[in-house]
């Protein structure tokens, strides 16, 4: 098992690369009751990457993030066979009483 390794602070610029977009659908807008807000990352992003990048770029304090791997959907265009990348989400989950606007950009 290897250690895990201190990750010092990031870059401003690694942290516009992190966060690449926010994820808008019905289940990403209904867990914002539960102060938590979805963004697609990065697939070499970690966890805490991505707490240290939303705390930066929102000014918000994070408590939690999960993430996912979207495996890509194969797809038929014109008979001919072709494939979607894969994709990860971050589910950040945020101090009670903070809240970030995903309508308004960074």
């Amino acid at each position: 098992m290897s250690a895990r390794k201190a990750i010092g602070p990031i870059s401003k610029e690694r942290m516009y690369d992190i966060i690449r977009s926010p994820v808008i659908t019905e289940k990403s807008t209904l867990i914002t009751q539960f102060n938590q807000v979805t963004f697609r990352v990065p697939m070499d992003a970690t966890k805490p990457e991505i707490k240290q990048a939303v705390e930066g770029l929102f000014e918000v304090n994070v408590t939690g993030v999960n993430t996912l791997i979207q495996k890509g959907k194969t797809k038929r265009f014109r008979g001919i066979k072709g494939r979607r990348s894969d994709t990860k989400k971050a589910i950040v989950t945020l101090a009670e009483g903070q809240q970030i606007d995903v309508s308004t950009g960074v």
